[in-house]
């Protein structure tokens, strides 16, 4: 992959600032620099930043509805009304289910929980699961990280004497449904004063202001803040504000007391003993829970997530890893049929989407196939298989373009759609695939910049070995959780040159294991550049390169630091 490396050279007023900060804090002025671009200038801004607080955390009755809601609630329970907890059959869907469910039961017992199966109900809310509630004597339904857009299936759950308690964080259209409470940060009117929740994080805000007005402690939530860690970090919403505070102390809870089912999980994944980090739930974690929706039903894995026993959880967690290597082959099958057709596309280097089409693709894994097509050709990707006669699909952009607002410009020719900035998930007929292809194509034209369609690093700081040091990796640590807007620091160093002991590794020999110099100091780094054997040559050929990388801490020894380099290319200074 070729990158465009992005770097700005600070301003002296910044530089300055930097300094400043820095003798404040006790940090370097490259990290207090960090801190600046991210928008934290103040002392006390940047202790709040590397402690978030719990008790900084929004009034949840500041979001719009929230009070109605809980009355709700209330009411249903003082009644002893039968209660489901419906949620979207993904990582944040059944997590924000689990959390709801898992707080609720500790206070009554008439509830249940419903995951829809997505091969036979699809997204969303479901007329098949209104009537499944009617069935069973259903009153109230608290849906999570779905329904903004169920107009229809809500008022007809309405005819049935069925009420609704909204939490989503998707984007709502003009006409919303006609719900008890809509509880969204994305609402046209919100007061709520930060709009990136998760759909887990919507369902947290619900259950924290149900705690609050019936005087239940907050530690009663403790116990389920792992679930938004997990939510925020899958669904790739803004490590930021409050996603930030509830991201931090989620993590913290997986790392000291998981859930049980997380903790079968941990188990499962081999990452058990160590300290977990976002990119472990986004790799290994996430993956293995989205696996039960995508492959089977994703009731499978709420039942894991709220399990209490753990023998029983890591039989659930063994079955869904099962599930997960099925997920794997599939996924690696249609990924490389969908390179095949882009390949083909004579004109591809001159597009600026990819919209594929495949008969027989397999409806839960055309998202993760959408991705992996994003991260390799830079462009906006829509994925599409049939379902039922009808053409659906998932679509996943670059950075900084709204594919959401790209799929309702062709609202027109679409039978359903929604999701947000990154991604989103369509259906129509089948003989409106090219004239969708034709429009998409032309909108995305329009509004994209060329910049989105190019890999590109932004570099961070440049920097000499000489400024690497265990305290400088320690205090890199304080950074985390990453995500979108908190990304890991890239660093940059120029004219570096192979110790004479950097090897090939890898069991395809992928991999380069490097020990370096640079031209300002004798300190030798170690680093790892994955999937870049390409460029051993010209390291031993002790000419200079630069490497652009994110400082991290050794795995297998503790306390050392590593270079995990990014890109390689030759130097071009002198």
């Amino acid at each position: 992959m070729h990158f465009k490396w992005n770097y700005e050279t600070p301003s002296a007023e910044r530089t300055q600032a930097a300094k400043e900060l820095a003798e404040k804090i006790g940090m370097s002025p490259v990290l207090a620099d960090l801190l600046i671009r991210r928008g934290i200038k103040t002392e006390s801004a940047a202790k709040r930043f590397f402690r978030p607080m719990l008790s900084e955390l929004i009034d949840p009755f500041l979001m719009n509805d929230m009070d109605i809601a809980v009355d709700r609630l209330n009411d249903a329970m003082g009644r002893k009304e039968r209660i489901m907890v419906y949620g979207d059959y993904d990582v944040d869907g059944c997590t924000a289910v689990a959390l709801v469910y898992k707080v609720l039961q500790q206070f009554y017992s008439n509830i249940e929980y419903y995951i829809p199966d997505r091969y036979d109900e699809g997204y969303g809310v479901s007329r098949k699961s209104i009537d499944e509630a009617k069935e069973r004597g259903v009153k109230l339904i608290i849906v999570l990280d779905c329904g903004i857009k169920a107009n229809e299936e809500i008022a007809y759950a309405k005819t049935l004497g069925i009420d609704f308690i909204i939490c989503d964080h998707h984007e709502p259209d003009d006409e919303m449904p006609p719900a008890v409470a809509i509880l969204n940060p994305k609402r046209k009117d919100s007061t709520y004063p930060f709009h990136h929740l998760s759909g887990c994080g919507v369902g947290f805000k619900f259950m924290q202001a149900f705690t609050k007005n019936n005087g239940i402690p907050f530690s009663k939530l403790m116990s389920v803040l792992d679930f938004c860690a997990v939510s925020i970090a899958s669904d790739i919403v803004p490590v930021t504000g409050e996603n930030r505070t509830l991201a931090f102390h989620g993590l913290k809870q997986i790392n000291q007391n998981p859930s049980v089912g997380l903790k079968a999980i941990i188990k499962i994944c081999g990452l058990a003993g160590r300290e977990l980090t976002m990119s472990d739930i986004v790799f290994k974690i996430g993956p293995r829970i989205n696996a039960s929706g995508r492959m089977q039903n994703g009731k499978e894995a709420v039942d894991l997530l709220v399990e209490r026993d753990f023998k029983t959880a890591l039989l659930q967690a063994s079955q869904i890893n099962g599930y997960n290597e099925q997920r794997k082959d599939i996924d690696k099958q249609m990924t490389e049929e969908a390179n095949q057709i882009v390949e083909k596309l004579e004109n591809q280097q001159h597009l600026s989407s990819i919209v594929l089409y495949g008969e027989n693709w397999k409806k839960g894994v055309i998202g993760i196939v959408a991705s992996r097509l994003t991260e390799l050709y830079f462009r906006p990707t829509v994925v599409l298989t049939i379902v039922e006669g009808m053409a659906t699909g998932s679509a996943r952009s670059v950075a900084g373009f709204d594919i959401y607002d790209a799929i309702k410009s062709c609202r027109d020719l679409l039978e359903n759609f929604g999701g947000h900035t990154y991604a989103a998930g369509l259906s129509m007929k089948k003989e409106n695939i090219p004239e969708f292809r034709r429009r998409f194509q032309n909108y995305v034209n329009d509004n994209i910049k060329p910049e989105q369609t190019q890999a590109i690093l932004d570099i961070e700081e440049e920097i000499d070995f000489k400024d690497i040091t265990k305290k400088m990796l320690n205090d890199i640590k304080k950074f985390a959780p990453h995500g979108p807007y908190n990304p890991k620091p890239l660093f940059c160093t120029h004219e570096v040159y192979d110790y004479g002991t950097s090897k090939v590794v890898g069991k395809q020999q992928e991999h380069i294991k490097l020990e370096l110099v640079d031209s300002k100091s004798s300190n030798v780094m170690n680093g790892i550049a994955f999937g870049q054997s390409g460029s051993a040559m010209f390291i031993k050929s002790k000419r200079s390169f630069d490497i652009v990388y994110t400082i991290e801490e050794n795995a297998y020894k503790h306390g050392e630091v590593q270079l995990q380099i990014e890109d390689i290319k030759p130097s071009t200074k002198e």
